[in-house]
């Protein structure tokens, strides 16, 4: 609440407290004097007590208003000191001060010209930051864990210091060394954060991986990255899986989570450093292979110093802040969101480990049973909460809350606003960069557009032919510049594959997949990946548009809009539906879904095939996928059914 007041309504309120104080102590000494020296004044009036006396108070009224006013503002002091903190958080007593040039700014351009960072020869994140922190404040919490079974574990960075050097002294002794990759699956365990810290520290390279993996999946990183070391919490599933990827493979070792929370309380915390150079390879992601195989995503050691903008410009976190990321450990989500900025930024991780597939009351209670400030999770996430009875729950707290991974519907931002009071902020980027696009705390949010370019991020427009699309509306691939040097957080290339690499940066540009529009302002829209578009009549349509609209019919609980092969149009453009409870499938619906689309956009988009299904195919980090669906589509010898599909738009949107 009183974050919400101006600085110089603060500042007047403080103001206001301690001229009352002053005229009361003043006021309480003049009667006792005049009293003393029988009719003599100590000194000449206050200005507030002499202006009460020509109103025709007498003294005793104005002692009195003047008490009033003092036990009120006494009383009230933790308050006037709350928000005092508010505003010296602005002060961003944060540690990422000290790779940045400058880090408060007036607005958006002051922002974007002058955030430039400083960048240490050699830097490692572990020693130089969590190291550091350790020393300067050693009881500040990094981590805060929590399970679904009640267990709670609060790791501050003395001890995230401690355990990360005495897990780095066992891998070693377990013959991991620098250069080596290793396979991570630990859901959402704490000593996964150990384990990053510690390799760090030992220059062995990470690759956290989703629980969700199987046999065949794993088998192919451990081929594709040359693993000679796997670590895995056992949840009963995933263990056996690797067992059986591993197989007679005498040269790959799995080590259970178990081992390494015994060696932080056995094993020697001091670790001499191990030299590293800023390019060396530190993490690699395994992208989530929506349209291809999964790639091998290379960041070095500067990576971390990219998430400056992801945690601090982005999610706008302070020092104080309890910041909650929905992602697991094996995405590189959780390295956006709990872990590398957050820590610059000053705030705490939270970290919710739940065995179980989590229900929006689950995340509603962990944000507010845990004080959470911040939070940021996919568009789908939210869409739970709002459907859930979020008035059972005090979310006091959550004053900040950012949205990735897919686009928003404008629908869910403004519900969730109606429901918190709070923006949804969105951000844009990939695996293989930190956050490109994001709405800032210097713009108004537009919900559904993924905002302005981050710092150090030159980000453009491209066409088909590699020219830049300037015009407002008209639909370009989203590329970064290059020619002057890497943006830092943007990766350094496909681990082991200079093919893809060479494929993914062509003309001075990295070309991301993805395709956008400007609006009159400056501001992105994402419209789809490149090969998702669909060309329909000489139109071009994004998938997304019309999902859109789509969900905020009522019938309407998923979507996913592709195309499909059309005579006369090229493609057409279909919608595969699931539906919510009390809706059936039947022809009378798929007219009133049409109708629907042709009524709130353009009549072009309505799509001429629907088709209801009980579940959408999803990869594993809960992305859409429509690759999928089309060539489900393709194998079919007819995708039009009487009652699911049954379409009669002619070539110009008019029924037949």
């Amino acid at each position: 609440m009183g974050c919400a007041i101006s600085d110089g309504q603060l500042i007047a309120v403080i103001i206001m407290s301690l001229v009352f104080i002053f005229e009361m102590l003043s006021s309480l000494w003049q009667r006792l004097y005049f009293k003393l020296t029988h009719g003599k004044r100590f000194f000449k009036k206050a200005p507030v007590h002499h202006h009460f006396e020509m109103k025709g108070l007498k003294e005793v009224q104005i002692v009195y208003i003047f008490f009033t006013y003092s036990i009120f503002f006494i009383c009230n002091s933790p308050y006037v000191h709350y928000i005092y903190s508010c505003i010296t958080k602005k002060e961003r007593k944060m540690f990422a001060k000290r790779f940045l040039n400058k880090d408060v700014f007036e607005n958006y351009d002051d922002y974007v010209q002058n955030a430039k960072p400083n960048i240490p020869e050699n830097f490692n994140f572990a020693y130089d930051v969590v190291d550091v922190m350790a020393g300067e404040t050693p009881d500040k919490v990094a981590v805060l864990w929590v399970n679904d079974s009640g267990d709670r574990k609060e790791i501050t960075f003395k001890m995230l210091s401690d355990m990360s050097g005495a897990v780095a002294n066992f891998l070693s002794g377990r013959g991991v060394k620098r250069g080596d990759t290793v396979l991570l699956f630990m859901r959402r365990r704490w000593e996964y954060w150990v384990l990053m810290m510690a390799m760090h520290k030992l220059g062995a390279i990470p690759i956290p991986s989703t629980n969700q993996l199987k046999s065949e999946d794993i088998k192919f990183r451990i081929k594709a990255a040359d693993v000679k070391t796997v670590i895995a919490f056992d949840d009963g599933i995933v263990v056996n899986e690797i067992k059986a990827a591993i197989g007679d493979n005498n040269s790959v070792q799995l080590i259970d989570c178990a081992e390494i929370a015994d060696a932080c309380e056995k094993c020697p915390s001091d670790f001499e450093r191990v030299p590293n150079k800023n390019t060396d390879t530190m993490v690699v992601y395994f992208t989530s292979g929506t349209t291809d195989m999964p790639k091998m995503v290379a960041h070095n050691f500067v990576y971390p110093l990219g998430h400056i903008n992801t945690a601090v410009f982005w999610q706008r976190l302070t020092d104080g802040d309890i910041h909650f990321t929905l992602s697991e450990s094996g995405w590189a989500k959780c390295s956006w969101g709990k872990m590398y900025g957050q820590w610059l930024a000053g705030a705490t991780v939270f970290v919710f480990d739940f065995s179980r597939v989590f229900t929006a009351n689950d995340l509603l209670r962990a944000i507010s049973e845990n004080k959470v400030t911040s939070f940021c999770a996919p568009p789908t996430a939210y869409k739970m909460m709002i459907h859930a009875n979020m008035k059972k729950y005090d979310l006091s707290s959550l004053v900040k809350a950012d949205v990735a991974g897919e686009a928003l519907n404008p629908e869910v931002y403004e519900q969730f606003l109606n429901k918190t009071g709070v923006k949804l902020h969105e951000g844009f980027g990939q695996t293989e960069t930190s956050v490109l696009l994001f709405t800032n705390q210097w713009i108004e949010p537009k919900p559904g557009s993924m905002g302005l370019p981050a710092a150090g991020w030159d980000i453009q427009l491209l066409d088909e032919r590699g020219r830049r699309i300037t015009d407002a509306n008209t639909v370009g691939e989203i590329c970064v510049n290059v020619k002057d040097g890497k943006p830092l957080g943007l990766f350094q290339g496909y681990h082991k594959n200079e093919k893809q690499t060479a494929s993914a940066y062509r003309d001075d540009f990295y070309r991301t997949g993805d395709m956008a529009y400007l609006d009159s302002d400056g501001y992105f829209w994402f419209v789809g990946r490149n090969d998702d578009l669909i060309k329909t009549s000489g139109y071009r349509v994004s998938p997304f548009e019309v999902e859109s609209v789509l969900l905020e019919h009522p019938a309407v609980r998923e979507v996913a809009v592709t195309g499909v092969p059309d005579a006369s149009r090229g493609q057409a453009v279909k919608a595969t539906i699931v539906l919510n409870k009390y809706f059936q499938a039947n022809d009378v619906l798929v007219r009133q879904l049409q109708n629907y689309v042709k009524t709130n956009t353009a009549h072009y988009k309505t799509p001429r095939i629907i088709e209801f299904v009980d579940t959408l195919p999803m990869t594993i980090s809960g992305k859409i996928r429509r690759a999928l669906i089309r060539t489900l589509d393709s194998a079919k010898e007819s995708i039009v059914d009487p009652i699911k599909n049954t379409i009669g738009l002619g070539k110009d949107g008019e029924e037949k």
